[in-house]
């Protein structure tokens, strides 16, 4: 049986991974691996990498992203560049994970396929909850019930330094509003991240995002596979 490969192009923005400080330990054969990161910190371009290197291997690869991925997402993704209450924000967001995870994520894990998603959950609890400053706890419930209780396997967490990561970025047209926020809101968002990956290390990777793009793809592809 030929192996199948579905890898949209969701019009990604960027670059690729190591970190000395991750455990031994590590996720076998992790089928839902979430790409996650700050502005600029080259996530999509590292993910698809990764997505198309499964590929190529051999392997079936989902590649899709948030907000976005479905039809329904899409259009999320354009309202989020509105200014949008900080509730309003996040339930934008869940309407787009829900669909996501109903329409295309699920359905693929079901088949036996490894899904690549860049952005999920983790970016919720960054963005909205520890910069928004919205309850963590409700901002948990809700979450829960759009994604019906679905987790990642494995988080690869590309760190950069907000300054590094906004100057990356300038003049990018598509950035939703949240990209927009400034300096501030941006080192909060990457204290979020951190103390995601400080509580559950066995699931997260964190990888220096300022490292070549190469490297960081390679270290992201060994995160994956041990390779």
């Amino acid at each position: 049986m030929n192996p199948k490969s579905e890898i949209p192009n969701p019009q990604s923005d960027e670059s690729p991974i190591r970190n000395p400080q991750s455990p031994i330990g590590r996720i076998q054969n992790p089928k839902f691996v979430v790409f996650e990161g700050g502005e600029g910190s080259g996530k999509s371009t590292a993910s698809l990498a990764v997505a198309h290197r499964l590929s190529a291997a051999g392997a079936v690869v989902v590649h899709t992203r948030e907000p976005g991925g479905t039809r329904a997402g899409e259009r999320v993704r354009e309202l989020l560049h509105e200014d949008l209450t900080p509730w309003a924000e996040l339930f934008a967001f869940l309407v787009a994970r829900a669909q996501l995870v109903a329409e295309v994520i699920r359905p693929a894990l079901t088949r036996g396929e490894t899904v690549i998603c860049d952005r999920f959950a983790p970016s919720t609890f960054a963005y909205q909850a520890h910069a928004r400053g919205l309850d963590a706890e409700k901002v948990r419930a809700a979450n829960a019930i759009a994604t019906g209780g679905l987790e990642p396997d494995l988080v690869v967490y590309l760190d950069i330094d907000p300054e590094v990561g906004l100057r990356r970025k300038l003049g990018e047209a598509e950035a939703i509003r949240t990209g927009l926020e400034g300096l501030e809101f941006h080192r909060k968002v990457r204290e979020g991240y951190l103390a995601q990956a400080a509580a559950d290390p066995l699931r997260w990777r964190v990888i220096d995002a300022t490292l070549p793009p190469e490297e960081v793809a390679a270290l992201a592809w060994e995160a994956m596979t041990g390779d």
